[in-house]
Parts: structure tokens; C-alpha cells; sequence
């Protein structure tokens, strides 16, 4: 197994790349409007996995998506476009080290929302840690 083979390897590099955009945003809308800084990062984003599908030949027929993964997928995307939109307003009027800890609440809601609706397990030193991110962006968000 190498390295870039597990999801740890690709979830920090998620989670410094979660950190960069954070940075990048907040000086990105403190001269543009948060909903059209949403508008050019989205545009980034298609373009960057157009090129990275086309670049190792990815690309898939929209007829072999099930019409259920589809629904999820579509349900995904709207989810998060709300997100980024609610993120970029966010970062506009507040520090982006409030902010994006904040937004890291969403691990909370995972952590509850796959155990009540995708059956997974969490260990008791799991919800612990759910607990103190909990605690954690509330402690940010208040002061």
C-alpha cells in the first residue's frame, strides 16, 4: 500500500487545501461582491476537474450515473453550492479564523447525520472528539 493510497494521505491534503481557500477567500471578497467570488471560484473549480478528467481520459457518459446516484449527486451539488455561498457571505463580515472553524462544525453533523441515516459506528473516543470540535468552534465563535 503507498501512501497515496489511503484516505488519510487525501484528507489532509483536503484539509490544508480547506485551509488555503479559507485564506484565499477572505482576501478574494474583501474587494468583491461574496456571491460573485462564489460564482469565480465555482468557474475554477469546472474548469480544473475538466481539464484533470480530460487530462487522464476520466470522463464518463452522463447514462451510466443510476438515476439514484444522480438525485444524490445532484442533492450534493446543491448542497454545496448553499454551502460555499453561505461560506463566502460568512468569510465578508467575519475573520476567516472564526469562520472556517465554524464551518468545520459540519464534521459534527456528519458524525450525526451517518450514524442516524448511513448506520455507521462511532466509538466512544470518537464521539469524544466529535465533542471537543463541538466545543472547540463554539469556544472560536464565541470570543
Amino acid at each position: 500500500m503507498t501512501l497515496t493510497s489511503t484516505w488519510q494521505f487525501w484528507a489532509v491534503l483536503a484539509a490544508i487545501f480547506a485551509a488555503l481557500t479559507a485564506i484565499f477567500a477572505k482576501i478574494g471578497v474583501s474587494e468583491t461582491n461574496p456571491d460573485f467570488a462564489t460564482f469565480l471560484r465555482t468557474a475554477v473549480v469546472f474548469a480544473v476537474l475538466g481539464v484533470l478528467l480530460y487530462a487522464t481520459n476520466r470522463f464518463e457518459s452522463l447514462g451510466s450515473v443510476s438515476k439514484q446516484a444522480g438525485l444524490f449527486l445532484i442533492l450534493s451539488g446543491l448542497a454545496t453550492g448553499a454551502s460555499w455561498i453561505c461560506y463566502f457571505r460568512a468569510l465578508s463580515i467575519g475573520n476567516a479564523s472564526q469562520v472556517a472553524p465554524v464551518d468545520k462544525l459540519s464534521v459534527v453533523l456528519v458524525a450525526i447525520f451517518g450514524t442516524v441515516f448511513l448506520g455507521e459506528q462511532l466509538s466512544v473516543a470518537n464521539w469524544i472528539g466529535v465533542l471537543l470540535i463541538g466545543v472547540g468552534a463554539g469556544l472560536i465563535a464565541l470570543v
